[in-house]
């Protein structure tokens, strides 16, 4: 571990996670995402915009003989999310990619992915306020690619029997439907994600297919926190039982 870093276990999933201590950290939304896409049994599964690899390394031990690769723009980031691969013993079936978005085309063939997750940066570049911490604003910000384009890798890497599952602002909810619409990907399933159950929906997970046609299903929001501010039972279950905690569930950070 490096002195500018902690590491975070995730005890659920029996895994430590190293991360900058002043840079970007995941939160809640990346776990939630985990477990709305649940690839099946031997799935072949890309994550666009992998930061330190937390998705991949939690659906690595939710999912058997899966297999995953990692995509990260930011050559640091990618390089800590190798580590994070190393640390827990998981070389074997997630390789982590240092590329554009952009450039996927020129890496793999067309319809290479059974799922294709992401949790995309969802604010244009210039707008909301800039944070202080480094890779923060890259992590949250759109850089070289835009939303448009991580649908369209999206659409090129999974295969036509298999599902592209985003986490997203809601804010940005139109435009996301009106790109997949010009991009011919059919709306699968919705469901917002609310802090508390008389909350505005902070997050949208979604659900997307090519090739076919889908009737979009809106399933009951996700409600994270209840009454008494304590997880509700779907989200402890989720992050394995605690229902008490700050928003990366039962972790321990050291360091």
């Amino acid at each position: 571990m490096k002195a500018d870093e902690t590491i975070d276990e995730l005890q659920t999933y029996d895994l430590r996670i190293a991360q900058e201590r002043h840079g970007y950290r995941f939160s809640l939304d990346p776990l939630l995402l985990c477990a709305f896409a649940a690839p099946q049994v031997g799935a072949r599964v890309i994550d666009l915009g992998t930061g330190s690899a937390v998705i991949p390394l939690v659906l690595a031990r939710r999912t058997v003989q899966a297999t995953f690769v990692g995509v990260e723009l930011q050559e640091g980031l990618a390089t800590l999310a190798e580590r994070n691969v190393a640390l827990n013993g998981l070389v074997d079936r997630i390789s982590i990619l240092c590329d554009d978005v952009l450039g996927l085309r020129k890496r793999f063939p067309v319809s290479s992915f059974d799922v294709v997750v992401s949790n995309p940066p969802y604010r244009k570049r210039g707008t909301g306020k800039v944070s202080p911490k480094v890779g923060r604003d890259d992590a949250r910000h759109e850089s070289s690619a835009t939303l448009a384009d991580f649908l369209a890798a999206a659409k090129y890497l999974v295969n036509p029997t298999g599902r592209i599952c985003f986490i997203y602002h809601p804010s940005r909810l139109p435009e996301l439907f009106s790109e997949a619409h010009v991009q011919k990907l059919a709306s699968m399933r919705l469901r917002l994600v609310h802090g508390t159950s008389d909350a505005e929906a902070r997050m949208a997970l979604i659900e997307f297919c090519k090739g076919r046609r889908a009737d979009l299903k809106v399933l009951p929001p996700l409600i994270v926190r209840g009454d008494g501010l304590g997880y509700t039972p779907e989200v402890a279950e989720i992050l394995g039982g605690d229902r008490q905690g700050d928003c990366r569930q039962s972790v321990k950070a050291s360091g």
